[in-house]
C-alpha cells in the first residue's frame, strides 16, 4: 500500500474500488509550521477514461489496484484498434485508438518493452518503454554552423507526431524520444 508521498506517474491505485492510473503529481508545501505537505494528484480511470483530481497528505495510504502486468509487443493496427501480442503465450489483446490516443504516436511495428495492464483478462491500458527511437520525416533544412544549443525547430516523425528538436538535425536522422514528456533526448 503506497503512501501519497510515494506516488509516481504510471502507478495504478484503486479509488472507490476502480483502477486509476496516476497521470500527474504536484507537491505543495504549506507555509504554516505544523502543516504537512499536500499532493495534488491527477488520475485517469482505466475503465471509463475519466480524469479525476484528488488532494492527499503525505501519510495518506492508498490501495494498489489488482492488475496484472504482462509484457507485450505492438503488432499492427486493425481499423480503429491497436493489436498487441503477449510475448510469453502469444495471445493477442486489442485496444481502441481512443484508449491510447496520447501513446499512439510512439508505437511502431514490433515495438517491444510495452507492458499491458490486465484486469479480468481485459486490457485496461498500456505502459510504453521510457524512450523510443523514431526517424525524422520532415523538418526545416539543417542550419550551417548550428551547434547543440538550446535553439529548436519543429520536426515531424515517422509516426506523424510533431516535436521540438535541435537545429542541427535533418530529415532521415533517427532520434530517441522520452515517452513520458514527449521531448527529444538524443540522436542515434
Amino acid at each position: 500500500m503506497p503512501k501519497a508521498g510515494d506516488l509516481k506517474r504510471g502507478m495504478i491505485v484503486a479509488l472507490n474500488g476502480k483502477p486509476h492510473s496516476v497521470r500527474q503529481v504536484e507537491s505543495r508545501s504549506p507555509t504554516s509550521r505544523g502543516a504537512s505537505t499536500l499532493y495534488k494528484v491527477r488520475f485517469n480511470n482505466l475503465q471509463t477514461g475519466q480524469k479525476r483530481d484528488e488532494t492527499f497528505k503525505t501519510d495518506d495510504m492508498l490501495k494498489e489496484a489488482d492488475c496484472t502486468r504482462v509484457n507485450v509487443q505492438f503488432s499492427y493496427v486493425d481499423g480503429d484498434h491497436y493489436v498487441f501480442m503477449n510475448t510469453e503465450d502469444y495471445s493477442q489483446y486489442s485496444l481502441h485508438k481512443e484508449d491510447i490516443a496520447e501513446q499512439a504516436g510512439y508505437l511502431t511495428e514490433n515495438l517491444e518493452g510495452v507492458t499491458a495492464l490486465l484486469m479480468d483478462d481485459k486490457v485496461l491500458a498500456i505502459e510504453l518503454p521510457a524512450s523510443v527511437s523514431l526517424s525524422i520525416t520532415e523538418t526545416a533544412p539543417k542550419i550551417k554552423g548550428a551547434s547543440a544549443s538550446s535553439r529548436t525547430k519543429t520536426a515531424v516523425l515517422s509516426t506523424g507526431i510533431d516535436i521540438q528538436v535541435p537545429e542541427y538535425l535533418e530529415p532521415g536522422d533517427r532520434i530517441r524520444i522520452n515517452t513520458l514528456t514527449g521531448k527529444f533526448m538524443s540522436r542515434e
